[in-house]
């Protein structure tokens, strides 16, 4: 997120409008606040945050940012588009009352989740709201995990603790996505983007 020359201007803020969308949308579902009833429309959402995301990815590739670019692919795709996918697989299975079993899920959630926690400190060197934004989705994608393996002891603890973790994360990306538009649009920083843990 250096003021390196850009062929395209600075994507990050679209990434991370929609990534708290989608923070969001899965903490409302985690806390109860909505019930599964909702799956369609939020996987119609999770659908258009796909396409942002996508292309997020490739302006970073293109911006050589290795970390940001392979974050919102894998977020892009494995977030926005599977998570678009399973939730109307299960949910049209279940209301046509035909057997599934889902709980392949908890692995492949794990596998996204260890991606994603070897990653994370390539964001020290990130605005530490960043970084921060990172810890709270490892937290949320732990508990995730936990639930997709059917722990039972503590189910609704773990749900609300992804559940708020997700919607920290929301907050803060539309936050840091807001100090990123402003501050480079009036070409000062209006709005503090702390710095980074590690420059």
């Amino acid at each position: 997120m250096s003021n390196q020359d850009h062929l395209f201007s600075n994507p990050l803020p679209a990434g991370l409008g929609t990534l708290a969308m989608a923070c969001f949308g899965f903490g409302a579902l985690l806390s109860g606040k909505v019930t599964h009833d909702v799956a369609p429309v939020l996987a119609a959402w999770l659908v258009g945050g796909f396409f942002v995301q996508i292309v997020v990815a490739i302006i970073e590739f293109r911006d050589k940012n290795l970390p940001g670019a392979n974050v919102f692919l894998i977020f892009s795709c494995m977030f926005m588009l599977t998570g678009a996918l399973s939730l109307s697989a299960k949910y049209f299975l279940h209301q046509a009352g035909m057997a599934f079993d889902a709980s392949i899920e908890g692995w492949l959630w794990l596998a996204i989740s260890l991606w994603f926690y070897i990653l994370l400190p390539c964001f020290l060197k990130s605005p530490k709201i960043l970084f921060i934004i990172g810890v709270l989705i490892c937290i949320a994608l732990a508990c995730i995990v936990c639930l997709d393996f059917g722990i039972v002891g503590g189910r609704a603890a773990i749900a609300k603790i992804g559940a708020y973790s997700l919607f920290g994360a929301g907050i803060l990306a539309i936050y840091l996505a807001g100090a990123i538009a402003i501050n480079t649009h009036f070409e000062k920083q209006l709005l503090p983007v702390t710095a980074p843990f590690i420059v």
